[in-house]
């Protein structure tokens, strides 16, 4: 049975190298520090690890609720639209995390160089787009390795690249295993609606029937809806929406006398659909919320950090 990560020392490390955009001077390494509980907030996941050292945090993605604390990681596979909170965070001891970034071509070179038998067969579902497990001490080990490298920039060159197929191998073989190495499969089921899931947020304006995409994915309309289902916790037709609203929260910080243009402009023919669809979604109407979000920016990170 692994043991549980030793925390402390990675407390010492996120806390000091901690910044405001959440970035660091290694490439695709990630650093949250939040010092008061917050009110949801939405946005996308990005493709992450997420390891919390110190506080909790909630993350919604359609009817799924996922809780995760310290000692324990999140593995976002597929770029999501998803809702998060902190729930345990303050100023004394603040919510402290570490994000690592993962890119499916990295996974994939790891999947060539693996021998027969050192991962298990693929069986069961497709996995769902997000999934929360216990951190073994030898993920947090390579985790506190490469942290220290943030202190050593000579080092962290030759060394991070390292270090960071050593955390994604340990993913691999770890219980989230099936849903990281589908996200290196070309040919995999995640993969496929990877795909269908980037084509939405790329055309999200555009009215599109499901058989359109189950064709885009090679699969059977069936199978598609019943793996796009399974991944994402939404229906194409939902997930198409939750991107336009989150869209058009981003066009409102920018053009916040525009609410019908931006309706317009992310897919919207009804201004009255637009604001109770956007209403239910945030709680405020959207002429409502321009006027809080003027000025502000879109925050370039994942959410599940």
């Amino acid at each position: 049975m692994n043991r549980v990560v030793d925390l402390d020392e990675l407390r010492v490390l996120l806390a000091r190298h901690a910044r405001p955009d959440m970035n660091t001077t290694i490439e695709g390494v990630l650093i949250s520090k939040v010092e008061q509980r917050t009110a949801p907030t939405t946005s996308m996941s990005g493709t992450v690890l997420a390891l919390i050292a110190q506080g909790a945090k909630q993350m919604a993605l359609g009817d799924r609720v996922y809780e995760y604390r310290a000692g324990q990681y999140l593995v976002a596979s597929v770029d999501l639209p998803v809702t998060g909170r902190f729930t345990q965070a303050s100023a004394d001891a603040p919510a402290l995390g570490f994000g690592l970034v993962l890119h499916s071509a990295m996974v994939a070179e790891l999947l060539l160089q693996a021998a027969p038998g050192d991962l298990p067969p693929l069986t069961g579902p497709t996995p769902s787009g997000l999934l929360v497990s216990d951190a073994p001490d030898e993920l947090g080990d390579a985790v506190i390795r490469l942290l220290r490298l943030l202190d050593r920039p000579r080092d962290a060159t030759v060394l991070a690249p390292l270090i960071k197929r050593e955390i994604l191998w340990r993913l691999l073989t770890g219980e989230q295993g099936a849903a990281v190495r589908q996200l290196g499969l070309a040919d995999s089921s995640l993969s496929h609606i990877a795909r269908a899931v980037r084509w939405i947020r790329d055309h999200f304006a555009q009215p599109f029937r499901v058989e359109e995409l189950a064709r885009l994915t090679g699969m059977s309309v069936s199978a598609f809806y019943r793996n796009f289902q399974a991944v994402t916790a939404m229906s194409p037709i939902q997930f198409q929406k939750q991107i336009r609203l989150q869209e058009a929260r981003l066009l409102l910080a920018t053009h916040p006398n525009d609410v019908t243009g931006v309706g317009i402009r992310v897919g919207y023919e009804s201004l009255s659909q637009f604001s109770r669809e956007y209403r239910r979604q945030f709680g405020v109407p959207p002429s409502q919320d321009a006027t809080r979000l003027r000025g502000t920016i879109r925050a370039e990170v994942p959410a599940v950090v």
